[in-house]
């Protein structure tokens, strides 16, 4: 039996959201392969060690809610999606972005393979906001 699209995002994803929300920065890191492109609102980082060292400095206290807005299988072991994702802090308003990821499968698992924020509508440049 093959997942769905949607099915394999939620499944990665919902490992993500947790880690992210229990401010674990080593274990969101477990849920990217070992050559993973990440960008957050920052230039963009490769591999595990940079996902943790980026989410270690976000605020205690953020947490994430996302939607799947579009998916695509680009091959058998790739599944690309498009997600709306809400960063809820303690001391500021929700952040809302656009997230496009790429969960490929290794082994057993699907891990994120690419992992790119926009944050569109933004029209003063300011990037402060970490997401």
């Amino acid at each position: 039996m093959t997942s769905t699209e949607t099915d394999v995002l939620k499944t990665v994803l919902d490992q993500w959201k947790s880690a992210v929300d229990a401010h674990d920065p080593k274990r969101v890191a477990t849920y990217f392969t070992d050559d993973a492109i990440f960008q957050g609102l920052h230039p963009y980082s490769v591999g595990p060690d940079s996902v943790a060292a980026y989410y270690d400095s976000q605020p205690i206290g953020m947490t994430t809610d996302y939607t799947v807005l579009q998916t695509r299988r680009l091959a058998d072991d790739l599944v690309l999606g498009y997600l709306s994702v809400d960063f809820g802090f303690t001391d500021r308003p929700t952040l809302t972005v656009y997230l496009s990821v790429i969960a490929r499968r290794t082994g057993e698992s699907w891990l994120i393979n690419h992992y790119q924020v926009s944050r569109l509508g933004d029209s003063d440049g300011n990037h402060s906001v970490h997401s």
